[in-house]
């Protein structure tokens, strides 16, 4: 049985003074004192007081939000929740009534259970029945954990009506890669597993890194803009992409959350090149992994299906020898038996032609058995001689003499066109330094004409009626200056 919720009646002195339902009327002349206190006094009902606190909660403070952990967590059949939410010194009484919890997501209403940290809005208000007050939710929100794992589900079930998911929509990957794209961390472990599978099982293959962030809020945008550039580059440069490989290491949910937003999720299907994503350990599951083109359990099972193809041809190749030498060994066996069988019915028997005949046809089967091995050898020398070429032709020193080649060239270009506009940036600034100097005030000084200053203000001097007898003077002239003192201004007496 669920513990019984405290009564929360706190209230201190809301009530010490309530206001009276009317005005009193006052006392007739000569009534007892005591008298007139008894007809002030208004005594409330339980039913009034209860409702009056509820009026006073609803109307003082109506929609809240609250946050705190679910206790006594309860389902009626009428479709009502019933709990408490608590901190470490407090409780409150909840309901969700069955309208509202309609306007809730299916995947928090079953998420919702006791120990979880949810964040609630609604009215607060009193159950008359009780006289306790309580929380009518309108909205719930999870908190952690749970808050990520509801929207996990939203998304995935969002991508899922859109068909993002279905089989028909996904591509089949080419089973011998020669070049592919890799989104993920320079610094993680999982292109460190990665290039050491690919070392091992296809060392010819090519990998175009696009390096991002895998993990923290800028990395859902990086992820994009990797698997956009990618698929740029894939189409302009020349080069095409066989495939995408989006990979991480493992992590807690928050850690791999990145992958789990749908912008990644839209990128990844908006993808012309096919995608696998390899995210994490074999027990995590991304949306990146459902909408995917493949999904793989981990970076190391993602290289191993990258290069399957190539990896279980060579192992054919370099098996061929030793099934070759098997057979040839089984051949001569069989004709080792069947040449003693003859010898045996021969000396049984001794029949001249009979023996001429079997004579001719071991002439015959030693001359197939030499062709054999011959024939055999040269098919294989012809398929290995082949791959030979492949593989030259896809070692990637000519395409790096090639490109190197192209950017010394484009550096020539550029160095050509930006000869003529420095020329002409040059005359220009030539031009402006020449019309500089022609509006310079020291030119004007050259012509003839002068500056006076008052040494003393500091003041220039454009009017002889601004300086006075005794003034230190100081003249600027097209070349030096003089300091003078004014002895007598014309127009004025002298003293």
């Amino acid at each position: 049985m669920p513990k019984p919720l405290k009564n929360q009646w706190e209230f201190g002195d809301l009530f010490a003074t309530p206001a009276p339902a009317k005005s009193p009327v006052p006392p007739p002349l000569g009534t007892p004192l005591a008298s007139s206190l008894i007809v002030a006094k208004r005594v409330f009902s339980v039913t009034e007081l209860t409702t009056h606190v509820k009026r006073l909660l609803e109307s003082q403070i109506g929609t809240i939000h609250v946050t705190g952990e679910i206790t006594n967590f309860r389902c009626f059949p009428s479709g009502h929740f019933y709990f408490t939410l608590k901190d470490n010194q407090s409780q409150l009484g909840c309901v969700l009534f069955q309208n509202a919890a309609k306007l809730v997501s299916p995947t928090i209403i079953g998420q919702l259970k006791d120990g979880e940290k949810v964040t609630l809005n609604g009215n607060l208000s009193v159950y008359e029945a009780r006289g306790q007050y309580q929380l009518v939710v309108t909205h719930i929100e999870l908190q952690g954990l749970g808050a990520l794992q509801a929207a996990f589900e939203q998304l995935k079930q969002k991508l899922q009506a859109e068909g993002l998911f279905e089989s028909g929509r996904k591509r089949a990957l080419p089973r011998y890669p020669a070049r592919i794209g890799l989104v993920t961390s320079a610094q993680g472990a999982a292109i460190r597993d990665v290039l050491n599978v690919i070392a091992r099982r296809q060392p010819s293959l090519e990998i175009v890194l696009a390096a991002c962030r895998v993990q923290g809020d800028l990395a859902a945008g990086e992820i994009v803009g990797s698997v956009r550039m990618l698929n740029k580059w894939s189409t302009t440069v020349g080069q095409p992409l066989d495939l995408i490989l989006l990979t991480r290491g493992g992590g807690s949910l928050e850690d791999l959350w990145a992958f789990n937003t749908e912008a990644v999720a839209r990128a990844i299907v908006a993808s012309r090149v096919p995608v696998i994503s390899a995210v994490g350990h074999e027990v995590d599951f991304t949306i990146s992994d459902f909408v995917a083109d493949l999904r793989a359990a981990t970076p190391s099972v993602a290289a191993e299906l990258i290069t399957e193809g190539a990896f279980s041809s060579r192992t054919t190749i370099l098996n061929t020898g030793a099934r070759m030498r098997q057979i040839v060994r089984q051949t001569l066996r069989w004709h080792r038996e069947e040449l003693a069988g003859l010898v045996a019915r021969y000396e049984r028997t001794q029949p001249r032609r009979r023996l001429q005949t079997q004579a001719q046809r071991l002439d015959d089967s030693a001359e197939r058995l030499r062709r054999l091995p011959r024939r055999r050898l040269g098919v294989v020398s012809v398929q290995v001689n082949q791959l030979g070429r492949r593989v030259a032709a896809m070692r990637p020193l000519q395409k790096v003499q090639r490109l190197q080649k192209d950017n010394d060239q484009l550096f020539q270009r550029l160095r050509n066109s930006l000869r003529p506009n420095l020329q002409m940036y040059r005359q220009q600034i030539e031009s402006l330094r020449v019309r500089l100097e022609l509006l310079s005030p020291v030119q004007v000084l050259r012509r003839g004409y002068s500056m006076t200053w008052n040494s003393t203000t500091g003041r220039l001097i454009r009017n002889a009626s601004e300086a006075t007898a005794g003034d230190k003077l100081r003249t600027i002239l097209g070349e030096g200056e003089v300091q003078s003192i004014v002895d007598q201004i014309p127009g004025t007496s002298a003293p």
